[in-house]
């Protein structure tokens, strides 16, 4: 009902039903919108950080003024503010929203321009994984695991390769869920740089687990299926890092992503 099941041969594999794409569809969008929560959550504690220190700015003179102001006018005050916050929050929401959808849009396209691609799966493509990695290095690390996951589902819905329900799991939502790592280093001294390592090998963790498992049968003559899949996935995954490292290296292409973030952020 929900998924096609094909066989060639020995090779048994599941491709999902329009009815369910349909559910795909919904997990992904479940998965957005909790990204979005987190992601807000992360732009406002932040305002409230940058509130709080302009605060403690102000003179004890002007503390008292502004006091006497807001008592003689607190019924008025107090209403704006309440509308104010609505439409702060609406305005966040919105953005955070659009930030995390970009993401896994673009990621989706250049996840398609490939440089090579792997006979058995695989392939180095223009910088996708350095996309998917940045709403964990903008939000943290709950909106980046959560974008990275929801990216995982929409590219099951494109292009499905399925021969078992623990497959799945790890190859889609866990292997590009791990992407969201990068959100341990959002405030960290060059976090971009070890936020996309720990994303990459987060990944490359969750690729080798699969081929380990499920892959054994391609693995090279001679080679044992846990060391074959280790370098197998290695050298794609790797390949690509080693590519956006190179164009993390232009300071023009770090500072660029740096002004992203502060926009991203920005209420």
């Amino acid at each position: 009902m929900l998924y096609h099941v094909i066989t060639d041969g020995e090779s048994v594999s599941y491709i999902p039903t329009t009815l369910g794409k349909i559910l795909l569809a919904a997990i992904f969008l479940i998965l957005l919108a909790a990204a979005v929560f987190f992601a807000r959550r992360k732009s406002a504690g932040l305002k409230a950080l940058s509130n709080a220190g302009t605060n403690k700015a102000v003179g004890t003179d002007k503390a008292a003024a502004a006091g006497k102001t807001a008592n003689s006018n607190s019924s008025d005050a107090g209403s704006k503010a309440g509308s104010g916050r609505k439409g702060s929050a609406a305005r966040l929401t919105a953005k955070q929203l659009a930030f995390c959808a970009m993401a896994i849009a673009l990621g989706t396209v250049l996840s398609n321009l490939k440089i090579y691609e792997f006979p058995f799966g695989g392939s180095i493509t223009l910088l996708s994984m350095l996309i998917i990695c940045l709403p964990g290095y903008w939000f943290g690390l709950e909106a980046g695991l959560i974008t990275g996951a929801a990216y995982g589902v929409l590219q099951l819905i494109i292009d499905p390769y399925v021969i078992h329900p623990v497959q799945l799991l790890v190859d889609y939502p866990l292997a590009f869920g791990a992407f969201g790592l990068s959100g341990l280093f959002t405030e960290k001294k060059n976090g971009l740089l070890k936020g996309y390592a720990a994303g990459i090998v987060g990944r490359w963790i969750f690729a080798t687990i699969s081929g380990w498992i499920f892959f054994a049968e391609y693995a090279w003559e001679g080679w044992a299926p846990l060391p074959y899949s280790l370098v197998y996935n290695g050298i794609y995954i790797f390949s690509e890092a080693a590519i956006t490292y190179i164009v993390l290296a232009i300071p023009y292409a770090r500072s660029a992503l740096a002004r992203i973030k502060k926009l991203a952020l920005e209420p």
